[in-house]
């Protein structure tokens, strides 16, 4: 077996601007089913898209000590999505984490991710020279907050 492609004046190639590109995702949601015998998957119902179901590895669900079923959760998932219409390829989407969820809006917990952030990073960065490294040199207009 080879991997070699012969181009020749018959050749047809086409190419069109949109693609399916690898991509990320984050489901939040009630899980209605979880396993299957050969091909292992989590269904999980979403406000935006309905029941996603996310091929799963037996493995996971094996070592997972609850119970999923009925239970909201954030699911990371991996697959493909269209580079002009932003769908997901639903067929696609492969297992990455488990996510416990909670709706609650909790400010306190925001508050201090922002002051963890503030000291991390705002705190040894200057605004201005970050910008100017990240833009390579550029001449242009610099903004500053």
């Amino acid at each position: 077996m080879t991997n070699e492609i012969t181009i020749d004046p018959n050749t047809r190639y086409y190419r069109t601007e949109a693609f399916w590109a690898d991509a990320e995702f984050y489901f939040y949601g009630k899980v209605t089913n979880a396993g299957g015998k050969d091909k292992a998957n989590i269904h999980i119902v979403t406000d935006e898209l309905g029941t996603v179901i996310i091929k799963t590895p037996i493995s996971f669900l094996e070592k997972y000590d609850e119970n999923l079923l009925y239970k909201t959760f954030g699911i990371r998932a991996t697959g493909k999505q269209h580079s002009e219409t932003g769908q997901i390829d639903t067929s696609s989407l492969s297992f990455v984490e488990l996510i416990d969820y909670q709706r609650n809006y909790d400010e306190e917990y925001l508050k201090g991710l922002r002051e963890k952030a503030k000291k991390a990073w705002l705190g040894k960065t200057n605004p201005d020279e970050w910008l100017r490294e990240i833009r390579g040199g550029y001449d242009g207009i610099l903004l500053h907050y």
